[in-house]
């Protein structure tokens, strides 16, 4: 039997998220991500570095868009075979994958406008990478039926598994089985790994012993903040700002993250430790994705069952309105009472949160609180490192608001998790590739792992394949 593994994308980054395995004459994508990193977002618009017509199945670890994001394109160049994910995987990804197509289409509409007015010729022309159209055929071809820790026959002689993740709703590491001519081998997939004693997700399963691992890094070289102290100081910044009349701004990511706040709000409110404060979802993504947690309960915590088992639904609670249209999300700038707005995007790059910053950031008595990381050259970047001034719609708005950042709250397990993680292998594996991290991430972990493992580690690079 022969394996290979070829790595395209989140090797020595992020996102773009992309492994090939080969086994004697078939061929299974694991995952199909969207570069989000500038300088790598050109790979979005090129042909896949792989023949498409070879492939014979894909599989999603989860639906965050640099894992899903480019299914519709590999769909439009040509895939027609199955996409397997868990139920609640394909939900999310179907959100994430319209948004996309969206944000596509009018990304190519606005570039070619301004091109014209400059005089200038995009390199890689004014197509979108897909459309709504590509996103539509794409999620026909999702098979979702299945349950963790049971087995899929993708092949004679080739199995497949999910393994809850803990990083998201629905989220799994995968590992692929094969045993065909006699010749037993595995593979473990980690896609994104989360963390332990985190609202409404279970912890992440152990992995379990496989001849090969391939393992994310993103926080790789770092360890979190303990996050038992977020409610302690949610209360107290929503506590102050109740007593200015103010309101808190929280540019939210739409999946998790926002859900995880209301989790957090709701029990605040329920136990009557913050006043009773209006708390408005102002996005339309991430009221659909609430809607997905609603619908896979089952995959919630012990304690996250137990508040819905008591008639305590940290998503449908008195105090939250959720904003439905572009014209009711205006309507909160009439709201004179204290209120709490969640929406997105997470870095403030765009969506409706720029509209309440650009409302609300001048008035000392309101708070902007960021919930997640921002990257760098983004406005969440700007406003946090302590900007007097932000430029929003073009126009210079002074910044007198309180700035405040909620730690704590990262979905990825960091290096110490990563490794509690890996507890459950007891034999190792014959090699460790490390994937998904900025390269100082991956190489110090996989210097770390092969010091404290003692295991052998390779950090591969782009359109590397390795035989195993």
């Amino acid at each position: 039997m022969e394996m290979k593994l070829s790595f395209y994308g989140a090797v020595r980054n992020v996102t773009g998220s992309k492994h090939l395995l080969e086994i004697d004459d078939k061929r299974i994508l694991i995952d199909c991500g969207f570069y989000q990193e500038h300088d790598l977002k050109g790979r979005n618009y090129e042909g896949f570095p792989f023949d498409v017509s070879n492939i014979n199945a894909v599989v999603l670890t989860h639906g965050h868009l640099d894992h899903c994001g480019l299914l519709p394109k590999l769909v439009k160049d040509g895939y027609e075979g199955p996409i397997y994910a868990t139920a609640a995987t394909a939900e999310i990804a179907e959100i994430v994958m319209f948004d996309a197509a969206k944000i596509q289409e009018e990304d190519a509409f606005w570039k070619k406008k301004r091109h014209d007015k400059e005089g200038k010729v995009s390199k890689y022309g004014y197509d979108p990478v897909f459309t709504k159209e590509d996103v539509e055929k794409c999620i026909t071809l999702f098979v979702k039926e299945h349950n963790y820790g049971s087995k899929i026959n993708l092949f004679d002689g080739v199995k497949m598994s999910f393994h809850d993740a803990g990083h998201i709703l629905g989220s799994s590491f995968v590992i692929v089985e094969a045993d065909k001519d006699g010749e037993q081998k595995s593979i473990l997939f980690s896609g994104d790994i989360g963390r332990n004693d985190v609202p409404i997700l279970r912890d992440p399963e152990k992995a379990p012993n496989v001849d090969y691992l391939v393992v994310e890094s993103t926080y790789g070289n770092r360890i979190h903040k303990p996050n038992g102290f977020i409610p302690k100081i949610l209360t107290k910044i929503v506590n102050a700002a109740i007593r200015t009349n103010g309101k808190i701004i929280i540019p939210s990511f739409a999946i998790e993250r926002s859900q995880e706040m209301l989790y957090h709000l709701s029990a605040l409110l329920e136990e009557q430790k913050i006043g009773k404060v209006k708390v408005f979802l102002d996005s339309p993504m991430a009221s659909r994705v609430t809607n997905v947690f609603k619908k896979h309960a089952d995959l919630f915590d012990s304690e996250a069952r137990a508040r819905m088992s008591s008639g305590d639904n940290p998503y449908d609670f008195n105090q939250l309105q959720v904003v439905g249209s572009a014209k009711e999300s205006k309507t909160i700038n009439d709201y004179h009472k204290p209120a709490i707005i969640i929406a997105g995007s997470g870095m403030c790059t765009g969506g409706r949160v720029k509209h309440h910053l650009f409302n609300h950031i001048s008035n000392p008595n309101n708070t902007v609180l960021f919930v997640g990381y921002q990257a760098e050259r983004t406005l969440g970047r700007h406003i946090l490192s302590g900007a007097d001034h932000v430029r929003i719609f073009g126009q210079n708005i002074e910044v007198l608001a309180r700035i405040e950042k909620l730690n704590g709250m990262s979905a990825h397990a960091d290096k110490r998790e990563l490794l509690s993680w890996m507890d459950g292998i007891t034999v190792a594996p014959k090699k460790v590739f490390i994937v998904h991290g900025e390269e100082s991430s991956s190489e110090s972990f996989a210097k770390y792992v092969k010091y404290n493992n003692k295991w052998e580690t390779y950090v591969p690079t782009y359109e590397e394949t390795v035989v195993l």
